[in-house]
């Protein structure tokens, strides 16, 4: 295997010249350099990438850690993330947390040590010890999908707040009064930004907020089937349905068949994020969709010209619109017959 000397010697340069032209850097007449470049070619070189990134203290790979891959949303913000770095060169490492807290700091003190650029954190709860360890190495990140309180990071997420606004006011508008809102965990941001602009919803129109129709559960299937069932025991009945995502969606929406309930003769349902199309559901439930791909692309470009140094500004907080998209399964096409 030729080295670095073997490719000096054939062009009749010094190593360091090799260097220069290999990292473009520094001044090389145009005759040395398609010399060194020739030499390169002919020994088939290739320069150890390795060394380069120990020198430059750069290994051109990113970090993104999140909380359930399996969901369609986050498959979509990965893909995001993965195009805009390798754009830009860069290699990505994908680590899922399954929403554990444990499994998401080990994840980052092992990538830590593998000295990855820069990290797209999604936190798997309301504790900021990852976010404390890579600011406390100095380490770029931003953080996906979550507001930090207190905390001066880089973020990019969606508008929970104002997609749970709009899709109970939805509700609200279709007559519905006894709305219950299936919830993620009240430890996670998203889940706490969604409960609240349910509530701001019901105060702005007038109606009363009963919080025994809150319930806080896991963004997962069992935990909507649970959510679903504790929904429907509640008295007076509730009409409509809020999922908090498109996993506790569909698991209510499996309690709610389970139990004959028609969506949307007998119950309303809608929910924040879409599912796949080629779920058999698809394309039957009222959503507020996050622009999932374009977060994670966003988030990439963000932390990378952290990393180039050319965002020279503080921490920034992007907030991107859902898009309401109106189906069958909040009742509408009822209530408009």
């Amino acid at each position: 295997m030729a080295t670095i000397r073997d490719v000096a010697k054939r062009a009749g340069v010094a190593p360091i010249t090799v260097s220069r032209v290999i990292n473009n850097s520094g001044y090389v007449s145009q005759e040395t350099r398609k010399r060194v470049e020739a030499a390169i070619a002919e020994l088939h070189y290739v320069p150890n990438s390795l060394a380069r990134s120990l020198r430059f203290k750069r290994t051109h790979t990113l970090a993104l850690v999140l909380t359930d891959i399996t969901n369609p949303f986050w498959t979509t913000a990965a893909r995001g993330v993965e195009d805009a770095a390798r754009e830009n060169g860069f290699n990505l490492i994908l680590c899922n947390t399954d929403e554990d807290e444990k499994r998401e700091a080990e994840y980052v003190r092992v990538l830590l040590e593998r000295q990855v650029d820069g990290f797209l954190l999604v936190p798997a709860c309301g504790d900021n010890r990852s976010i404390m360890l890579l600011q406390g190495q100095s380490i770029p990140f931003v953080v996906l999908d979550r507001h930090i309180p207190g905390v001066r990071v880089d973020t990019v997420r969606g508008d929970s707040f104002g997609g749970a606004f709009e899709l109970t006011t939805h509700l609200i508008r279709l007559g519905h009064r006894r709305i219950a809102m299936l919830s993620g965990p009240p430890h996670v941001s998203t889940a706490e930004s969604r409960v609240s602009g349910y509530r701001r919803a019901l105060i702005y129109h007038n109606v009363p907020v009963d919080e025994d129709l809150i319930l806080y559960g896991e963004y997962k299937e069992a935990s909507g089937r649970d959510l679903a069932r504790r929904a429907l025991s509640l008295q007076p009945p509730v009409t409509a349905l809020f999922a908090a995502n498109n996993f506790i969606a569909i698991g209510a929406l499996q309690t709610l068949r389970e139990a004959g309930i028609r969506v949307p003769q007998d119950m309303a349902l809608v929910s924040i994020d879409d599912i796949p199309q080629a779920s058999a559901i698809y394309p039957f439930l009222t959503v507020a969709v996050q622009p999932a791909y374009e977060m994670g692309a966003i988030a990439t470009r963000l932390l990378l010209s952290r990393l180039s140094e050319q965002s020279d500004h503080g921490p920034l907080e992007i907030v991107l619109p859902m898009t309401i998209i109106l189906r069958e399964s909040c009742g509408q096409h009822l209530s408009s017959a």
